[in-house]
Protein backbone atom coordinates (compact mmCIF):
# COMPACT_ATOMS: atom_id res chain seq x y z
CA UNK A 1 0.00 0.00 0.00
CA UNK A 2 1.28 3.82 -0.49
CA UNK A 3 -0.12 6.95 0.33
CA UNK A 4 0.40 10.42 0.11
CA UNK A 5 -1.28 14.18 1.40
CA UNK A 6 -1.89 16.53 -1.70
CA UNK A 7 0.25 19.58 -0.42
CA UNK A 8 -0.43 22.13 -3.61
CA UNK A 9 2.18 23.88 -3.94
CA UNK A 10 2.86 25.37 -7.98
CA UNK A 11 3.15 23.56 -10.85
CA UNK A 12 2.96 20.15 -11.40
CA UNK A 13 4.43 17.57 -8.53
CA UNK A 14 3.68 13.64 -9.10
CA UNK A 15 2.75 12.30 -6.15
CA UNK A 16 2.20 8.58 -5.59
CA UNK A 17 2.37 5.92 -8.29
CA UNK A 18 3.75 2.21 -9.29
CA UNK A 19 4.52 1.01 -12.84
CA UNK A 20 1.01 0.81 -13.91
CA UNK A 21 -0.52 4.10 -12.86
CA UNK A 22 0.60 7.67 -11.17
CA UNK A 23 -0.91 10.38 -9.51
CA UNK A 24 0.24 14.04 -9.66
CA UNK A 25 -0.71 17.14 -8.33
CA UNK A 26 -1.23 20.74 -10.31
CA UNK A 27 -1.51 24.31 -9.40
CA UNK A 28 -2.19 26.78 -12.39
CA UNK A 29 -1.72 30.26 -11.69
CA UNK A 30 -4.97 32.77 -12.84
CA UNK A 31 -3.94 33.58 -16.28
CA UNK A 32 -1.66 30.63 -16.32
CA UNK A 33 -1.79 27.62 -18.63
CA UNK A 34 -0.14 24.11 -19.02
CA UNK A 35 -0.26 22.18 -22.40
CA UNK A 36 -0.81 24.16 -25.81
CA UNK A 37 -1.69 22.79 -29.50
CA UNK A 38 1.13 19.97 -29.56
CA UNK A 39 0.93 18.62 -26.13
CA UNK A 40 -0.33 15.29 -25.88
CA UNK A 41 0.57 12.10 -24.00
CA UNK A 42 1.13 9.23 -26.57
CA UNK A 43 -0.08 6.19 -25.40
CA UNK A 44 -1.79 6.76 -21.91
CA UNK A 45 -4.88 8.18 -20.51
CA UNK A 46 -4.97 10.89 -18.52
CA UNK A 47 -7.82 11.45 -16.16
CA UNK A 48 -7.90 15.54 -14.97
CA UNK A 49 -10.19 16.13 -11.85
CA UNK A 50 -10.81 19.58 -10.72
CA UNK A 51 -10.16 20.11 -7.03
CA UNK A 52 -11.04 23.60 -6.99
CA UNK A 53 -10.53 26.64 -9.25
CA UNK A 54 -11.99 27.97 -12.63
CA UNK A 55 -10.62 27.00 -15.97
CA UNK A 56 -10.97 25.65 -19.46
CA UNK A 57 -9.43 22.36 -21.15
CA UNK A 58 -8.87 22.66 -24.39
CA UNK A 59 -9.05 19.43 -25.90
CA UNK A 60 -8.30 18.37 -30.10
CA UNK A 61 -9.56 22.36 -30.32
CA UNK A 62 -12.45 22.10 -28.57
CA UNK A 63 -13.23 23.94 -25.48
CA UNK A 64 -14.36 22.51 -22.31
CA UNK A 65 -14.65 24.85 -19.02
CA UNK A 66 -13.58 22.93 -16.11
CA UNK A 67 -14.89 24.09 -12.27
CA UNK A 68 -14.54 22.28 -8.96
CA UNK A 69 -15.70 18.75 -8.94
CA UNK A 70 -15.39 18.64 -13.07
CA UNK A 71 -13.61 15.10 -14.19
CA UNK A 72 -12.12 14.61 -17.92
CA UNK A 73 -10.69 12.27 -19.89
CA UNK A 74 -8.02 12.94 -22.24
CA UNK A 75 -7.27 9.80 -24.40
CA UNK A 76 -3.67 8.95 -25.65
CA UNK A 77 -3.05 11.29 -28.85
CA UNK A 78 -5.21 14.09 -27.49
CA UNK A 79 -3.96 17.68 -28.39
CA UNK A 80 -4.44 19.35 -25.45
CA UNK A 81 -4.02 22.43 -23.08
CA UNK A 82 -5.27 23.49 -19.56
CA UNK A 83 -5.54 27.45 -18.63
CA UNK A 84 -6.49 29.04 -15.08
CA UNK A 85 -9.01 30.87 -15.81
CA UNK A 86 -10.08 32.33 -12.35
CA UNK A 87 -9.00 34.60 -9.47
CA UNK A 88 -7.48 32.05 -7.91
CA UNK A 89 -5.58 28.91 -8.79
CA UNK A 90 -6.62 26.11 -10.46
CA UNK A 91 -5.67 22.92 -8.55
CA UNK A 92 -5.97 19.01 -10.12
CA UNK A 93 -5.29 15.92 -9.78
CA UNK A 94 -4.16 13.59 -12.46
CA UNK A 95 -4.07 10.30 -13.04
CA UNK A 96 -1.77 8.56 -15.56
CA UNK A 97 -2.46 5.38 -16.82
CA UNK A 98 0.45 4.42 -17.87
CA UNK A 99 3.10 6.61 -15.89
CA UNK A 100 3.49 9.99 -17.64
CA UNK A 101 6.23 11.52 -15.73
CA UNK A 102 9.07 11.52 -13.12
CA UNK A 103 9.20 12.51 -9.97
CA UNK A 104 10.98 15.96 -11.21
CA UNK A 105 8.12 16.07 -14.15
CA UNK A 106 10.15 15.25 -17.14
CA UNK A 107 7.81 13.09 -19.65
CA UNK A 108 8.68 9.84 -19.89
CA UNK A 109 9.14 7.90 -23.25
CA UNK A 110 6.55 6.90 -25.15
CA UNK A 111 4.48 3.95 -23.51
CA UNK A 112 2.76 1.25 -25.69
CA UNK A 113 -0.55 0.93 -26.32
Amino acid sequence: MRRDSLRFGRGFRVSIGNGRAQAAQMVIAPGGQEGGAHNRHRGRDQWLFVVSGIGQAIINGKRYPLRAGSLILIEPGDRHEIRSTGRADLKTVNIYLPPAGSQSGQELARARP
